[in-house]
């Protein structure tokens, strides 16, 4: 989700937060991944391709690589997705 969302809001002012829950997102230990207008140029500014990690389901590679990651640890609750969107 949140990978995709950054391709579409390029250059955008837009931020957002997309985090489970429980801490930790699929089989990563991140809960998730903050992103907004600028995260699409820096990927491409790290030499990553946002499309293709996307396509290889690998957003925690181009989020770790510019320091976009959400960690909170295991939460011991598992309530839902959260998604929060700032448009400003």
């Amino acid at each position: 989700f949140a990978l995709a969302l950054a391709l579409a809001i390029d250059g955008h002012e837009i931020t957002a937060l997309a985090a489970d829950t429980d801490g930790i997102d699929g089989s990563e230990t991140n809960a998730g991944a903050f992103v907004d207008g600028t995260t699409a140029r820096r990927l491409r500014a790290s030499g990553l391709d946002g499309r293709k990690l996307l396509d290889r389901n690998d957003s925690f590679s181009g989020f770790s690589a510019i320091g976009d990651v959400f960690n909170t640890g295991p939460t011991g609750t598992n309530v839902n997705d959260f998604r929060a969107i700032l448009v400003w």
